[in-house]
């Protein structure tokens, strides 16, 4: 498994915690927030497509609502590989910062 980078994990760690409501707005919303500024649609669907690809994300087609003229929604969720991968990443950033606060003070 090879490491996340920064947005892979914002993003992964933003569909685990939006649960059954992980669709582009609002996980454009979360993540926009942790990272301090506003992130484009295209960042945001071009993470999703490659955490896709990479089998950490899988995504379902929900059912068109009149509010969106009919359109449907796309929903995400972690797979298990993404939920190890979220793990793995968790750890390695633990073991790097495991000694920062007395450094850094």
């Amino acid at each position: 498994m090879e490491d996340l980078t920064v947005y892979e994990s914002i993003f992964l760690m933003v569909i685990l915690r939006l649960e059954e409501n992980a669709y582009g707005v609002t996980i454009r919303e979360e993540a926009s927030k942790i990272k301090g500024r506003t992130l484009s649609y295209g960042t945001i669907y071009s993470y999703l497509d490659q955490l896709t690809r990479k089998g950490y994300v899988t995504k379902k087609i929900g059912k068109p609502t009149a509010e969106r003229g009919g359109r449907r929604k796309i929903f995400y969720k972690l797979s298990p590989a993404g939920i190890e991968a979220l793990k793995s990443a968790y750890s390695l950033q633990s073991t790097i910062w495991k000694d920062a606060p007395a450094i850094l003070d």
